[in-house]
């Protein structure tokens, strides 16, 4: 069963152990007791506000969505921090919160989500979270949107790169240009000159 360690601030996950040295320092006592240095890695489950957690959907209502995180931990998303673009529907044994934004991001049971963090209960390590920022909902459908999201803004940035390369040249053509026209005009000045003076 996890519990919080108030002296390592948070649920024991993991840990990886090292031991830097072999040596061993006696300690005095009836019992012959020895201490070994060791240094140690932990993996703890610590919620903070803000931060962005992933969870299973186990139960869903239209005033609640409740998760499971890590097999242990539950979360609960109340109504009020539920985007207003997702609506429940109920059917027979089928709840669902679905988008009307996006038809096919929807949110039932069995779902993993991804919510933030609003506060965390020690005792008994109860989660409170939020929907309501634009990152989160159905990890699969946010996953799938963001690969597009990422290309289709790749596209946008070469565009307006091309653009903006597109606006530097033209004006170095339109002076070359200029100054093709300024010679051209400057030579058949100085051929009258000269048929005037042969003239003379």
């Amino acid at each position: 069963m996890a519990w919080f360690n108030e002296t390592f601030d948070g649920v024991l996950l993991a840990y990886d152990t090292d031991f830097p040295s072999n040596l061993a320092k006696i300690l005095p006592g009836v019992h012959p007791y020895f201490g070994v240095r060791l240094e140690t890695k932990l993996l703890l489950f610590h919620p903070k506000p803000d931060m962005v957690l992933e969870g299973e959907v186990v139960r869903l209502s239209e005033q609640s969505i409740h998760v499971v995180i890590l097999g242990f931990s539950a979360a609960a998303i109340m109504a009020e921090d539920i985007r207003e673009e997702f609506k429940f529907k109920a059917k027979p044994g089928k709840e669902v919160f679905r988008s009307t934004i996006h038809k096919k991001h929807r949110i039932k049971i069995g779902t993993i989500i991804r919510f933030v963090v609003k506060s965390f209960d020690e005792e008994i390590l109860h989660v409170s979270g939020s929907l309501l920022p634009a990152h989160t909902g159905c990890v699969k459908w946010l996953e799938r949107h963001l690969e597009e999201w990422s290309q289709s803004d790749s596209t946008i940035k070469k565009r307006r790169a091309n653009e903006q390369n597109r606006e530097i040249s033209e004006p170095d053509k339109a002076a070359n240009d200029g100054e093709t026209f300024a010679v051209n005009t400057e030579s058949p000045n100085k051929k009258s000159k000269r048929r005037k003076k042969e003239n003379s």
